[in-house]
């Protein structure tokens, strides 16, 4: 004889697993929203209620709102790096440019809010400090393979200098400043950058 109850035990448990992922995932788009449209850190109060939940749901789910900012970093920082992934180099070194510039601007433009937020709150917090820092790696090791084969034609100490001066240019602020205190639009904020990148690096080898 089947034991229906022991059958439908694993689908329930599964069930109500489904739906704690889907509220955590929730509670974290929520948080992401609210930084977006305002600097300010969102409370457990206004999480629940954009999320759709109660405040004892945001804290079942993670114990602190510090939790919370580290879960929707490594959120932010895997969609960011699906995006960046999305669109590999290729072709000549205009095509390379434009690749890899309308992609950091699109990630500016979609994560200038929680980068701030996490600069601002990051305090004494070693799980932020550490996101923070893997993020510019990051960012150096995209520039490291979109130019290669101008980074491979110079030195290690020029081509040190040229990659830190490259992440300078394209870190969140330079784009919001072009964005918000300049209006430039997208497109013209690319060209910027373009221009000033294709002057930063050294010639493309004739072969490449």
């Amino acid at each position: 004889m089947v034991n229906k109850s022991s059958d439908t035990k694993p689908a329930r448990t599964d069930g109500r697993r489904l739906r704690s992922v889907r509220t955590r995932q929730l509670i974290i788009d929520a948080y992401l929203l609210l930084l977006r449209e305002s600097p300010q850190i969102p409370t457990a109060t206004a999480i629940a209620d954009r999320a759709g939940y109660s405040v004892r749901s945001v804290f079942e789910r993670f114990p602190d709102l510090h939790t919370l900012r580290v879960a929707a970093t490594d959120h932010a920082m895997s969609q960011a790096s699906l995006q960046v992934a999305e669109h590999p180099p290729r072709g000549s070194r205009a095509a390379r440019l434009r690749i890899h510039v309308e992609t950091r601007g699109r990630v500016c433009e979609e994560w200038l809010p929680l980068w701030r937020a996490l600069n601002a709150n990051q305090g004494e917090s070693a799980e932020l400090k550490e996101r923070i820092r893997r993020a510019r790696e990051l960012v150096i090791q995209r520039l490291e393979t979109m130019y290669r084969p101008e980074l491979t034609s110079i030195g290690p100490v020029e081509r040190q200098q040229t990659i830190l001066a490259i992440e300078a240019l394209i870190d969140f602020e330079s784009w919001a400043r072009m964005r918000d205190m300049f209006g430039q639009s997208f497109d013209q904020a690319c060209d910027i950058w373009v221009r000033a990148i294709d002057r930063l690096l050294p010639p493309t080898p004739s072969d490449s």
